[in-house]
């Protein structure tokens, strides 16, 4: 059936010419089939050009989706680092904050108690910005140098924390208020003795009150004795941070006892009239690495009554 050939005839009656066209029933039915199939084909090849683009897709999303969850847990870890920073630098800010008597205060302890107190660790010289001169190309790079940004300023914090610790130290072994209240009747430095009437050094401040008047600590620290000691009568001796004591003469009465630790403003005796007095008062004295200092610039409160 395939093997029939047939001829078209096509004639042209202005002219009359004739043409003839034969052809097999084979190649018009492929030819038709061919017409026909084209579509098929092309939307076959489109379907499959389609599903290739969505298996693609779904790749791309799967591989984004991954990423995404490692982005959301380095931003919800580099945001528990930056809110942890934050509360160490609110935390320092408030920690740092002196009373302005306090520092002026502070300025006048010798130089190798503000020396001790600063210690001698070194802080790290590399500039912050280094860190940001590597490549970031990618997110990835992104979160890298920021996570190093982060550790760096940690490390710089820790060492601004340890300045702030010396300095709460510092300010609590700054011995800084009044031992007891009353009237300033001696002064740190030469005077006439109240016994002999000869010239004599003061060795610290003399503060006349009513026997069994509170005396307090006048700065953090341990107490390194309290006993009965020559002419100083009934006398403690407190220890503090950074080679500074203090001394508490004429008590009539130990309220601590040895290696007990006392904080600011503890009531830890009585003022009495014992040892080498003229009469009730207290007898207060500084050191500093051994050394007697004046304790008057010391102090940042104001005392209630002056002689």
């Amino acid at each position: 059936m395939f093997a029939r050939r047939y001829t078209v005839v096509i004639a042209d009656r202005s002219t009359g010419v004739v043409r003839r066209m034969t052809i097999s029933l084979r190649a018009a039915v492929s030819t038709v089939t061919a017409v026909l199939m084209l579509p098929v084909l092309i939307g076959l090849g489109a379907r499959w050009s389609a599903l290739t683009e969505i298996t693609q897709l779904r790749t791309t999303n799967s591989t984004l989706e991954v990423e995404n969850g490692n982005f959301r847990a380095s931003t919800g870890e580099l945001t528990s680092q930056i809110q942890s920073l934050e509360s160490v630098i609110d935390d320092l800010g408030s920690r740092s904050t002196i009373d302005p008597a306090q520092a002026k205060a502070l300025q006048r302890l010798p130089a190798v108690v503000k020396a001790r107190a600063t210690g001698g660790t070194a802080q790290p010289n590399a500039p912050l910005t280094s860190v940001l001169s590597s490549s970031m190309t990618s997110p990835e790079d992104t979160f890298g140098v920021l996570r190093t940004l982060l550790q760096a300023l940690e490390g710089r914090l820790s060492y601004v924390r340890r300045d702030v610790e010396r300095q709460e130290a510092l300010v609590g072994a700054h011995p800084s208020i009044w031992p007891t209240y009353g009237w300033l009747t001696g002064y740190f430095g030469g005077r006439p003795d109240p016994f002999t009437g000869e010239r004599a050094f003061h060795q610290g401040l003399d503060i006349s009150t009513a026997k069994g008047q509170p005396v307090y600590a006048t700065a953090n620290g341990t107490v390194e004795s309290a006993a009965y000691s020559g002419e100083y009568g009934n006398l403690i001796v407190v220890r503090h941070d950074f080679g500074l004591a203090t001394r508490y003469g004429h008590l009539s009465k130990f309220n601590v006892k040895p290696g007990q630790v006392v904080k600011r403003g503890d009531v830890f005796g009585l003022v009495g009239w014992t040892g080498r007095s003229t009469g009730a008062h207290l007898h207060y004295e500084v050191l500093a690495n051994g050394k007697l200092i004046n304790p008057l610039p010391l102090l940042t409160d104001k005392r209630p009554q002056i002689e």
